[in-house]
């Protein structure tokens, strides 16, 4: 299981990668909001420890952006002492569970496995396409019985234009839909994440997932 750990504390953050790791998990760590923020989106994780005060972006933020943008992996939200607010903010913005600080080490890993067992039992129906299935909760892709390993990112424009199959979809409308409404970087980032799953989930099975229809943009069919 891959943990991501959203902690400014470096103590602290040193102290919970260390013990989570003795337990058997695989943790990267962000020190500031924008660093999570970043970190979950361009890599999958079973699961995101996120503290509130954050500097940067807080936690609350960090959450709702995560939400919004579709990214439902598991997020467990370290709260303040005695912060009623805190944990009901935490729920609101889309955070699945909370733990007090300060807080005892077995607690969190029990919290940790409860809620990684929780959410696999409420998994999401895959998206199929042919022999590819797209996994939303577990955020995977698999052709027949590979597992093919793909960025955050990557995850995001498959599933974004797996459930518009069969529409075509232009750039701009990709850019609002992975991306961000205000987002001001090289539009052409769309041609560089479709040529990254080409590469991915088509070429080394000599399959056509991907549809490019000239000046218009790129379509699914529902057989790939």
């Amino acid at each position: 299981m891959e943990l991501l750990l959203v902690e400014d504390d470096k103590k602290i953050a040193t102290a919970v990668k260390r013990g989570l790791e003795a337990e058997g998990f695989t943790v990267e760590v962000a020190f500031d909001g924008l660093d999570g923020l970043w970190m979950a989106r361009e890599s999958a994780h079973d699961l995101i420890v996120l503290d509130i005060m954050l500097p940067g972006r807080n936690g609350y933020e960090v959450c709702a952006d995560l939400r919004d943008e579709g990214n439902w992996t598991p997020i467990l939200m370290l709260t303040a002492k005695d912060g009623d607010l805190d944990e009901a903010e935490a729920l609101e913005t889309g955070a699945d569970d909370f733990l007090t600080k300060p807080f005892s080490f077995p607690v969190l890993v029990a919290r940790i496995r409860a809620l990684l067992r929780r959410c696999a039992g409420h998994a999401p129906v895959p998206l199929i396409v042919g022999d590819l299935a797209i996994a939303p909760s577990t955020r995977t892709v698999t052709r027949g019985e590979d597992r093919i390993p793909v960025t955050t990112r990557e995850f995001e424009l498959l599933e974004f234009l797996v459930r518009r199959r069969g529409r075509v979809l232009s750039k701009a409308e990709i850019l609002d839909g992975v991306w961000t409404h205000d987002f001001e970087g090289d539009p052409n980032i769309v041609e560089v994440y479709i040529r990254r799953l080409r590469r991915k989930i088509d070429e080394p099975y000599r399959k056509q997932t991907i549809t490019t229809i000239r000046g218009a943009g790129y379509r699914i069919d529902d057989n790939d």
